[in-house]
């Protein structure tokens, strides 16, 4: 041994310097009652100990070692309708699926809902890490808030390419206020001339907004298209070069549609690409849960009946108090 360093202790029990430890501490603690059980049950089995001597050394208490858990009626069937909404929502955590749960008419709290979920190993993968947001200095933000429906919309591009390699463009537009899905248009080829058309298209449905954000695109600055917006009374709101932030609700969008949809699905066609992005924005707004808006989706297709007057109150107050935030 060198100078200064002591032996290794003959019966360490700890990962501290100087004791013989090669496990580093052991596996952990015995937390939940339910490994204290089956630890008791396997010290009664392996060393023939009594269960009060057992309970005793493993500090467990003979009341809680003699307790037997008891298991609802609707435990077989929350879990499978549990893992069959996960099957279906590979993206949703379980708070999501508490929303979906209730909404097909459980009476279920996110509590059992994780604990279930846990049991099944369940998860979800790391998601990416959040943005920060674009203040000034005096604390303000530069970005226009949406204060209504129909108040800002928001439009950007999102690229794919199908199984032969050629590329796919989307046309995502979204109301800021909302958080509706109007339009998810796909082609091999975007234009002014396209965005312009399928803008018509939803002024015509859902109304003319009052702003229109989105980036510097030659498809969004084409003079044809400023001419017309100005025509019709609406605002452009171009965000700054290199700062998608500044476009931070239709950015969220096309994460949650890359994340949930295009890096899930290998599209074959482009009349398949069609289709499946229809159907995921028909689900996008009348089934799946956000957060923002109180886990209900953005345009439900039936009234929940069990919502009292409050509860509407608080869901439109969440969704007001949302616009002072920034979405990562």
């Amino acid at each position: 041994l060198r100078a200064g360093e002591h032996p290794s202790a003959a019966c360490g029990i700890g990962s501290d310097a100087g004791q013989a430890d090669p496990a580093r501490g052991g596996t952990g603690k015995l937390l939940s009652p339910e490994r204290r059980r089956r630890c008791v049950h396997r010290v009664r089995a392996e060393f023939r100990a009594s269960e009060r001597r057992a309970c005793r050394v493993l500090g467990q208490p003979r009341s809680t070692q003699r307790h037997h858990g008891r298991v609802a009626d609707d435990e077989a069937a929350l879990t499978k309708a549990i893992v069959d909404l996960a099957s279906r929502y590979g993206r949703y955590g379980y708070r999501r699926i508490t929303a979906l749960l209730r909404c097909d008419g459980w009476r279920v709290n996110h509590k059992r809902v994780e604990r279930i979920w846990r049991r099944e190993g369940l998860k979800v993968p790391q998601k990416q890490p959040k943005r920060g947001r674009l203040w000034f200095n005096d604390g303000s933000c530069i970005r226009l808030r949406p204060r209504r429906r129909n108040h800002v919309w928001a439009y950007d591009f999102v690229m794919l390419r199908t199984h032969e390699g050629r590329a796919v463009r989307l046309l995502t537009v979204i109301d800021e206020y909302t958080r509706e899905c109007f339009a998810i248009k796909a082609a091999r080829q975007l234009r002014s001339d396209d965005v312009l058309e399928c803008l018509a298209e939803l002024f015509v449905q859902h109304g003319v907004p009052d702003h229109l954000r989105s980036d510097n695109g030659s498809e969004f600055t084409a003079t044809a298209v400023r001419e017309w917006l100005g025509r019709l009374g609406v605002k452009t709101l171009y965000i700054e070069p290199g700062s998608p932030w500044e476009n931070g609700y239709n950015e969220s969008f096309n994460g949650k549609l890359r994340d949930e949809l295009l890096d899930r699905e290998i599209f074959y066609t482009l009349w398949e690409t069609q289709v499946l992005t229809e159907d995921w924005r028909h689900t996008y707004n009348t089934i799946r849960p956000h957060s923002s808006l109180g886990y209900r989706p953005p345009v439900p297709e039936t009234t929940a009946p069990w919502l009292t007057t409050k509860e509407v109150d608080w869901i439109n107050h969440l969704r007001g108090r949302n616009m002072l935030r920034t979405l990562s």
